[in-house]
């Protein structure tokens, strides 16, 4: 079987057995603080484990796409030096909601795998959770009985509550867990050591495939186990490691999962995978980084330096730097095996054929960027080499200032020290690494509580805020969070007018008030699938009720950038094109900001013409239209565009400003009728990566202030130019006369220099063959250098140290005759570094020139006489 028949026969197999096929969630989580990435196939469905909201389909199954590169689920550094991490893979999966339990999920698995899938029996094992007494749970020997009806009893083994007992986190919804595992070591080792005794001992051929996870307990934050009313299964399986059983493989990247990559990779490098270990892994890293890498862009997530972002970025580069070590790869080359990627998983995840051209062009430019880092970590390595010609331990602060400032990996750093003969001070590297590791840590603490119960109703809030903006809502539930040493509350009401921050647009404030009582909800923001009204207090006595309302005004201005946005959108695609599509979106009460695919700078004209189409919509008065409760099928039909990285639920909601202009699927709060909106005005327009620009604007009063500001600016202009007729021909002859002016100056200065060289050389002093120079003049930095290099042609054998004032601020600079550098060891740069801290400043450059900038001006005499002494 190849990849995807074994990914259809899984699905076909549950949807045999009642199960809906859901699509996968997109790797990178919107709506949930405590995950940045999908890391399991359940995270989806958290929310109805949690009770927040009800099963739509009460058995489920799906391939679902998952990163794990952080938290406790970080495979990161395995991946690539085994044969099974991975930072990106597929995760199998059935569910029950309620519905069938332990016998069916464990009778369908063992069906599946050896009367489907054909694996010898004789090569499985299984465990069951084997009790724990601090949690006063027993051995699950339900689970054991059921099991024994398909498997000896002596391939049945009892595991501790580390591997055979799962929990969501510190709290929530948990169970019992039953591992399925494979042997598929040579018959003659078999023989050698019993597969039971390699069970969860990290043996790369004895691996688990299946974890059966059976939900009956829910953890409050005291640690107490609580049984839950319905019982859930929450099943995962390694697509890459099943496909490596099934094709007889010894390594997940041998089968046809990553093979394609490989081959790819020993096309355009010249080399043959399996001739050499480096190489090897370093061909694994990226095969598997570009999985990780693509889908996150494909699903909105574009390397930045924050938070996912950053993830991206870091995994991006690492694929880069182990292709530079070990492959001796110099251009950008990852983007290379994008069109693979798309031919192998597209049919699967259609994103990845539709977002083909952004995903080259994204990581294409990321690869170049950090090529020149590379680079200018490896200046700045030969340079500190030379300032240290004694040093036989490179610096670890240095080498972390490498890592941390350039990006520059610690392994290269250390590469590049063993060809110097040199070691790394890997304990003051490690020290800066932990140093920082503790500042992301202590940022990071969250401190939760459990919810407190006010009075009984479901979790899922009702929304109001489309229609009122006022509304009598009931407390259902709070809890005390810490974080970053601040406390504040979390409320959830049985209904709300308040929107709960999604889909770029913030979260509502405003006001709960009950006899005497006053709330201020100081933000709305969505947990998973629920709507937390964030509070800094929280009354002595809980009322049965609330007024809940809204802050109109800000409502109102956020409405109007809302509703801009789709406007915005629907101009782009009728100017630039139809390729454009909404990578990105923030909507507040101040302004919108919108990310969007397009190859180009969009030009002065255009701006014009995309602001003229939004603002004669806005003229026209188009009345919102709102269809909800749709089909995604009806909502295409309409002509709705939907963003990739969004998942939408069975019913969607879709906003329309005249359907042939905009129309859209959202769930955010727009404006009754364009008019609302008064005017717009883009005020920003640029690149934030490969393919991808963003622009940023204003509307209504703002934008109106931001047009009266730049016609007041205009006007000031017209009255320092003594009212022109034509103020742009008036600054033009402004610009030519300074222009001359400015040539004449640098002439004059070059004449200066060249009457000042004549008197400078006059004071070389001869010392140790070395003709010295060290003056102090009041010229700026730019006349310095042209002094410097006019002596070098007159002066031989020159060292010379020129410290200048110009306008309060003081410099140095020097240069040095070449043989000098050469046969007297100068080095003007490292010299440099030593005068500037009289000035308080810093700087550096070449062996034979080099200049340096400080504050203060007094250390220039202290300069002449370090230098002198120098000698």
């Amino acid at each position: 079987m190849n990849s995807n028949q074994i990914r259809n026969t899984f699905l076909s197999y549950f949807e045999s057995k009642s199960h809906f096929i859901e699509h996968s969630a997109p790797i990178v989580v919107k709506n949930d603080p405590t995950l940045m990435f999908t890391n399991a196939g359940m995270n989806q469905f958290k929310d109805i484990f949690l009770g927040n909201s009800p099963e739509k389909h009460l058995r489920v199954a799906n391939t679902q796409k998952c990163l794990r590169v952080s938290g406790k689920h970080n495979d990161l550094e395995e991946v690539g030096h085994d044969s099974y991490h991975h930072t990106m893979f597929e995760m199998l999966g059935n569910w029950s909601f309620g519905d069938y339990f332990k016998k069916e999920a464990i009778d369908w698995a063992w069906e599946l795998l050896t009367d489907v899938y054909g694996i010898e029996k004789d090569d499985l094992y299984v465990t069951v959770f084997g009790g724990d007494k601090m949690d006063g749970l027993d051995a699950d020997n339900e689970a054991k009985d059921f099991w024994k009806n398909h498997i000896a009893e002596d391939r049945i083994l009892f595991g501790s509550k580390k591997d055979n007992f799962w929990e969501m986190g510190d709290t929530g919804p948990c169970g019992p867990c039953s591992e399925i595992h494979v042997d598929i070591r040579p018959a003659e080792e078999k023989k050698t050591t019993p597969g039971h005794e390699l069970i969860n001992k990290d043996h790369p051929l004895v691996i688990e495939i299946w974890n059966l996870v059976f939900i009956q307990y829910n953890r409050t934050a005291n640690g107490n186990l609580n049984p839950l009313k319905a019982k859930h299964v929450d099943t995962g399986m390694g697509f890459e490691r099943l496909c490596m059983v099934l094709q007889g493989k010894k390594s997940n990247y041998d089968t046809d999962v990553f093979q394609p990559y490989i081959q790819k990779l020993c096309e355009i490098t010249g080399k043959t995978y399996g001739d050499n270990q480096q190489a090897d892994i370093a061909m694994r890293v990226i095969s598997d980084h570009l999985r990780a890498v693509a889908f996150a862009i494909a699903d909105g997530e574009l390397p930045s330096n924050n938070k996912a972002g950053y993830v991206i970025r870091r995994i991006l580069r690492r694929a880069v730097r182990y292709g530079y070590t070990f492959l001796d790869i110099r251009d950008p080359f990852v983007n290379q095996l994008v069109p693979i990627l798309a031919e192998q998983l597209g049919p699967s995840f259609p994103e990845l054929t539709a977002q083909q051209d952004i995903i080259t062009r994204v990581i294409n430019e990321e690869e170049s960027t950090f090529l020149k880092t590379l680079a200018m970590g490896i200046q700045k390595f030969e340079n500190h080499i030379q300032a240290h010609p004694n040093e036989k331990i490179i610096d670890g602060e240095f080498s972390f200032e490498l890592f941390d400032t350039y990006g520059f990996p610690i392994d290269l750093t250390q590469l590049m020290a063993r060809e110097k003969g040199l070691g790394v001070d890997m304990k003051g590297f490690e020290k800066g690494m932990k140093k920082q590791k503790e500042r992301s840590r202590v940022a990071a603490v969250i401190a939760t509580d459990d919810w407190v119960e006010l009075q009984p109703g479901s979790s899922e809030t009702v929304f109001l805020g489309y229609k009122n903006l006022q509304a009598q809502v009931k407390p259902i539930k709070y809890r005390r969070v810490t974080s970053k040493g601040k406390t504040f509350y979390q409320l959830v009401l049985d209904k709300t007018p308040f929107y709960a921050e999604s889909g770029g647009q913030v979260g509502d404030r405003g006001t709960l008030e009950s006899e005497g009582i006053t709330l201020q909800v100081t933000d709305t923001q969505k947990e998973n699938n629920l709507s937390i009204h964030l509070l800094n207090k929280i009354p002595d006595q809980w009322p049965s009720s609330f007024i809940a309302t809204v802050d109109a005004d800000k409502r109102k201005l956020t409405e109007n950038n809302h509703s801009a946005t789709h406007l915005l959108h629907a101009a782009l695609r009728k100017v630039l094109g139809t390729h454009v599509q909404q990578k990105g979106s923030l909507v507040n009460e101040e302004r919108l900001r919108f990310d969007f695919s397009h190859f180009a700078r969009v030009t002065p004209e255009e701006i014009a013409q995309i602001e003229n189409i939004v603002n004669e919509r806005i003229r026209s008065n188009i009345e919102q239209q709102e269809h909800l409760d749709m089909s995604m099928d009806q909502a295409r039909e309409m002509g709705a565009m939907a963003l990739f990285g969004e998942k939408y639920g069975d019913k969607v909601r879709v906003i329309s400003f005249d359907q042939e202009y905009s129309t859209e699927l959202c769930g955010g709060t727009h404006v009754g009728a364009t008019g609302q909106i008064g005017l717009f005005k883009i005020i920003s327009e640029g690149a934030i990566a490969a393919g991808i620009r963003r622009i940023e604007a204003i509307t209504g009063k703002l934008a109106e202030d931001f047009v009266d500001d730049k016609i007041g600016t205009l006007n000031q202009a017209r009255e320092i130019l003594k009212n022109p007729k034509d103020i742009i021909k008036a600054i033009e002859q402004l610009q030519n006369e300074n222009d001359k002016l400015n040539k004449q100056l640098q002439e004059a200065q070059k004449s200066q220099a060249r009457n000042l060289v004549d008197e400078l050389a006059k004071k070389a002093v001869l010392i140790n063959g070395i003709n010295f120079i060290a003056v102090k003049l009041s010229v700026s930095g730019d006349l310095a250098k042209d002094l410097a290099f006019e002596l070098k042609k007159q002066v031989n054998d020159l060292f010379a140290v020129i410290a200048h004032l110009h306008e309060g601020k003081p410099g140095i600079t020097i240069i040095i005759s070449e043989n000098l550098t050469k046969n007297k060891g100068l080095h003007a740069g490292n010299i440099i570094r030593e005068l500037a801290k009289e000035i308080q400043g810093g700087g550096g450059g070449q062996p034979h020139f080099a200049t340096a900038g400080g504050k203060n001006p007094d250390g220039l005499e202290k300069v002449i006489t370090k230098a002198k002494n120098y000698l």
